[in-house]
């Protein structure tokens, strides 16, 4: 099942800010195990290259580059760099995201405009350069990765963030309906609460620091009392991109413990 044999992988964000399992390099690792050919970006370069290493030590190959998705140049340069490598992109994973804090009073404008461009322009710039090479093949499945912020407001004050995830879902939803008769699939994954490389810069931003507190605040969130980890949201992504998803499309699966249910 989940066999991704002869399939090439492009996923943005497949590098995480310190060692660990981000939600894109356990997405890496997945389709690596399951056979597909991995080419993945990062804005840092340093970071995709630590999961190129991380994937060569189970023996694995992956092709990385820098790439800023919030630039038109880079995403097209990306994708051109993809099919001279492959010749095809199968699967396209969308998973850069930037929260910062604030409501629209306190918040700078370039602050807003930033998590605009990051949570939900970059998706639409690999969509634009994406999509026509899986319609000339027959078809393609795309996996945006969202955030329960965008259902919920879920304890941290980050109307940009939130606004921005929530756009992204009803994006994938629209461009599903219009490519669906081109056998072209696009989902969202929507992870909640996660304990994952980022959880200490979250820290100093919603919680002065305290990281200890701000875990156990984030555990005792969830029903499960628990945070997610990256492998939990890499798991719905892979579900999400194989062939035995072939008919879900323009929809989410929530990956949060039971968050969403407990907060209507």
């Amino acid at each position: 099942m989940l066999d991704l044999q002869g399939k090439v992988a492009l996923i943005m964000g497949c590098g995480a800010v310190a060692q660990g399992w981000g939600n894109g390099r356990a997405t890496a690792m997945l389709m690596a195990r399951q056979g597909a050919r991995v080419f993945g970006t990062d804005l840092v370069l340093e970071n995709a290259q630590e999961t190129q290493r991380v994937l060569a030590q189970e023996g694995y190959e992956a092709d990385v580059v820098a790439c800023d998705s919030t630039k038109a140049d880079q995403v097209q340069r990306t994708v051109e760099a993809c099919m001279a490598r492959h010749g095809r992109i199968d699967i396209l994973v969308n998973n850069v995201g930037l929260s910062q804090p604030g409501g629209p009073i306190d918040m700078d404008e370039a602050v807003w405009d930033a998590q605009m461009q990051v949570n939900l322009k970059g998706a639409f710039l690999t969509c634009k350069y994406v999509l026509p090479i899986m319609k000339q093949q027959g078809g393609g499945a795309v996996v945006n990765v969202s955030s329960v912020a965008g259902l919920r407001y879920v304890g941290k004050p980050q109307v940009a963030y939130a606004a921005a995830k929530a756009g992204l879902m009803h994006f994938t939803r629209t461009t599903a309906v219009i490519h669906a008769p081109d056998n072209i699939r696009l989902n969202c994954v929507v992870p909640g609460l996660m304990h994952t490389p980022l959880i200490e810069g979250l820290a100093s931003k919603y919680a002065n620091g305290d990281t200890d507190g701000f875990i156990a605040h984030r555990n005792n969130q969830v029903p499960m009392r628990h945070m997610g980890e990256g492998w939990d949201t890499a798991h719905a992504v892979l579900f999400l991109a194989a062939d035995e998803s072939r008919y879900v499309t323009g929809t989410e699966i929530i990956v949060d413990g039971g968050l969403v249910a407990a907060t209507r």
